[in-house]
């Protein structure tokens, strides 16, 4: 009686372990990128709340500036004497006078806004806007 050949399976496990070795390199390169996404993401955050904070601090030197000098109110006005964190800070104020009965009133329109990290649309641009009005 004559036996079927028997078919050879060597090496099925090698080329097993070779799948799983490229699959999980995959992997591991996808976890480093989305890693070093979260971390730029998360500093482009941290950036955007020190300017929302300078831009506000600049305001905040602003309005009792105008409100001291109403002459000062002008676009633009001069920047906070201090720079703040590098940030290049611009404060804009906008007068708008109407007369009320006999009583003429000014209202003050203050936009402060800074930004850093070059140009809109590079890696690292940062800006942030706030705004205010006072009356005098």
């Amino acid at each position: 009686m004559k036996h079927p050949p028997q078919i050879l399976q060597n090496g099925f496990a090698a080329i097993a372990a070779i799948f799983l070795v490229v699959l999980l390199a995959a992997l591991g390169a996808f976890m480093v990128g989305f890693s070093n996404t979260q971390q730029l993401n998360s500093a482009q955050d941290v950036q955007g709340s020190r300017a929302y904070w300078a831009a506000r601090g600049a305001l905040e030197w602003g309005i009792p500036t105008v409100m001291l000098t109403p002459g000062l109110c002008v676009e633009p006005m001069a920047s906070p004497p201090t720079p703040l964190d590098d940030f290049t800070i611009t404060v804009n104020c906008r007068p708008n006078g109407y007369t009320e009965g006999d009583v003429t009133v000014t209202v003050m329109r203050l936009t402060a806004s800074a930004s850093r990290g070059g140009g809109a649309g590079s890696l690292g641009f940062v800006e942030r806007s706030v705004s205010a009005s006072v009356e005098r």
